[in-house]
């Protein structure tokens, strides 16, 4: 279980928070969760689904009462996504995703880089197809303003 979902975690959680101490805190904390509730599920994705919508909340939870160290630059997030071995021009643009407010973000990430479809990203989030779509249009827009180009 571990091996299967830690990186996916790790990713979402980095997204949210921005924090890679913070990011792997809520990742043990979900873990923690499931190893308290050993909740039982009816297939692979509803598992996962559970595992996601569990560190979102987390995630959540450590902003809400800012339990979080305070942000960090961009500048250092682009050199943790170099160090990972992230070409530059990827590592611009995620840089510039994780600059995105929380709340486009979320969406952006679960749906283009963990490739969610909107159905699901939108259960997920608890949230109408059409909001996560919104959001979607609008992420990019930011980011095309924040690039200065077409992505």
């Amino acid at each position: 279980m571990f091996e299967r979902y830690t990186d996916m975690l790790y990713r979402l959680c980095y997204s949210i928070l921005l924090q890679k101490e913070d990011a792997e805190d809520a990742v043990q904390d979900v873990f923690l969760i499931y190893f308290r509730k050993h909740p039982t599920f009816a297939d692979e994705e509803h598992e996962k689904a559970w595992f996601i919508r569990v560190a979102v909340n987390r995630c959540r939870d450590m902003l809400r009462r800012n339990k979080i160290r305070a942000g960090v630059p961009l500048s250092e997030v682009e050199e943790t996504l170099a160090a990972a071995g992230v070409d530059s021009e990827e590592s611009e643009v995620l840089a510039a995703i994780y600059g995105l407010p929380e709340k486009y973000r979320i969406v952006m990430i679960l749906h283009y880089l963990e490739e969610y479809p909107v159905k699901q990203v939108a259960e997920l989030c608890k949230l109408t197809q059409s909001a996560v779509k919104m959001r979607l249009a609008r992420g990019r827009e930011m980011l095309k303003a924040s690039l200065g180009r077409e992505l």
